[in-house]
């Protein structure tokens, strides 16, 4: 028992002491070297994704994210899926409700009455639930092919330009699925509005 307990690092002491050079090490490797060499790579690599990719005005102005879906209030401009937490991304998430939930039968309601204000030309039975239900996260920066398409009818009429030149906008903008197989078609709301934009201008 006296030699086991003469052993070399057998003391308390020498247990803290290697403990404490233990998590100076795993400090210096997990919370620097590793982060920043990480970083590094990404920004070397792939500079756009990195730094949130960002979409900038022609000043280079960053005005939004091609990640993070945004607002647009007015009428004239393609208007993305609804979003319980008003897009603010640093409350990413939804209620979660149940389909039966009053509350958000409610939603859904305004949501349909809303479209058949600003909408009086499109059949209600042409409505795609998607622009009524709320993603997952409440920032899909993302609507699909005949969400953008239905909306044409109003734009149309709201800005002067032709339906046919915002079809060919839709269709420019539609991002076809990831590798050709996973996901599913989309258009992504805030570069299309952008381009519209330019257009209007």
């Amino acid at each position: 028992m006296n030699r086991i307990a003469n052993l070399p690092g057998s003391t308390g002491i020498s247990y803290v002491a290697i403990a404490v050079r233990a998590s100076i090490v795993f400090i210096i490797l997990c919370g620097i070297i590793y982060p920043l060499t990480c970083t590094g790579i990404a920004q070397l690599l792939m500079p756009h994704n990195a730094n949130g990719s960002l979409i900038k005005d022609s000043s280079g102005n960053a005005i939004g994210s091609e990640l993070i879906g945004q607002k647009f209030a007015d009428p004239k401009y393609f208007q993305g899926r609804v979003s319980s937490i008003d897009y603010k991304a640093e409350a990413s998430g939804s209620n979660n409700y149940a389909p039966s939930n009053p509350d958000m039968l409610q939603r859904t309601r305004d949501s349909i009455e809303a479209w058949k204000k600003d909408n009086p030309d499109v059949p209600i039975s042409k409505l795609p639930v998607a622009l009524i239900t709320n993603s997952g996260s409440g920032l899909d920066p993302h609507i699909t092919p005949e969400s953008a398409e239905v909306q044409i009818p109003r734009i149309s009429k709201l800005t002067g330009v032709l339906a046919a030149d915002l079809e060919r906008l839709v269709s420019k903008h539609t991002e076809s699925r990831d590798l050709g197989v996973f996901g599913e078609p989309r258009v992504n709301v805030l570069k299309l509005n952008i381009e519209l934009q330019a257009l209007l201008k």
